[in-house]
């Protein structure tokens, strides 16, 4: 049978027919895209240009906000296009292109991840060792690593997902190019390449967690039994921002590829598909900032010499006058 997603695009569906409400949630993904946007460039900005942030862990977090700008963009963009205009279509193009960054950035987040929890690991628990495991070479080595990847799991689903033919109306019920609603499509339910290739991310995916998992508790055991309390107050800080992050991503993500799938994609699960897809990277510059008192001297410092250059062209302005 012939591959009919080759005669056309496909409709994606969002989150209602009602033009009101499409209207409210193109300003709501805006409002929530131009904040993820401000806060992942602040730290990628800061974490480049102030030399005092130029260690292993601003180094791997200035990747994980860039990772976390490009994921957002994938998706979001496109769905507010697509509320604003009344008009849920995309051409097979985007679609293949949305499909292959979304699983690329999403394995590549899942890899990063666990290499910043690597490096929490030997920080406080091989304070020794720490520059000579994570130099220079080592990050970049490991960044360059997360990226191919990434990369490579984006090429595998994309090109297994669209080689299935796919029959009927080209309806997916998302506000993206969703992998599991897009082989509901399908004319047959023959997914063998498609369940090898979820089952090989699947089991890479798991053993990042497990690897994360014994990270953490090697950091919590060192940490328990540091005799001061301000000590253990201040490794926590540099710890739980990242154990949040990925708490928060991979139980979002893990609870909606591995639960069981339905005809129809309900609001609820749409809304769920929001924890994964928007929130992290609007919620990651702000995590990070928080309570990490570099962080924030970095950001003032930074806001301060812009002020004073603006002040600086003010002036010169009125001198030439």
């Amino acid at each position: 049978m012939a591959n009919l997603t080759l005669v056309s695009g496909f409709i994606l569906m969002g989150f209602s027919d009602d033009r009101k409400l499409q209207i409210l949630h193109a300003l709501l993904f805006l409002v929530t895209y131009l904040l993820a946007l401000t806060g992942n460039l602040l730290i990628f900005t800061i974490t480049t240009l102030d030399h005092c942030l130029h260690s292993p862990m601003y180094y791997f977090l200035k990747h994980l906000s860039l990772l976390d700008l490009c994921f957002i963009s994938v998706t979001v963009p496109q769905s507010i296009v697509n509320s604003l205009m009344g008009n849920g279509y995309i051409s097979l193009g985007q679609c293949i292109l949305q499909v292959f960054f979304f699983i690329a950035l999403a394995s590549s987040e899942v890899a990063i991840l666990t290499v910043m929890s690597y490096d929490r690991y030997v920080a406080i628990c091989q304070p020794l060792q720490y520059e000579t495991i994570m130099d220079p070479c080592t990050c970049r080595h490991a960044v360059i690593a997360v990226w191919i990847a990434g990369g490579l799991s984006g090429l595998m689903h994309t090109a297994v997902n669209f080689s299935v033919p796919l029959c009927g109306e080209r309806v997916i019920h998302h506000f993206f190019c969703d992998v599991p609603q897009m082989l509901k499509l399908a004319c047959s339910y023959d997914f063998i390449n498609e369940i090898a290739v979820a089952t090989f991310t699947t089991s890479t995916a798991f053993i990042c967690l497990i690897s994360i998992v014994l990270s953490y508790i090697r950091i919590f055991s060192t940490v328990l039994r540091i005799p001061s309390a301000e000590g253990r107050i201040k490794v926590f800080s540099t710890c739980l921002p990242h154990l949040f992050v990925v708490t928060f991503f991979l139980s979002a993500a893990g609870f909606e590829f591995l639960r069981l799938p339905s005809e129809s994609q309900s609001g609820m699960d749409i809304m769920f598909s929001i924890f994964y897809t928007v929130l992290p990277p609007t919620l990651n510059p702000i995590i990070y900032s928080l309570r990490n008192e570099a962080m924030k001297a970095s950001l003032r410092k930074v806001l301060l010499k812009q002020e004073f250059a603006q002040r600086k062209m003010y002036f010169k302005g009125i001198f030439k006058l």
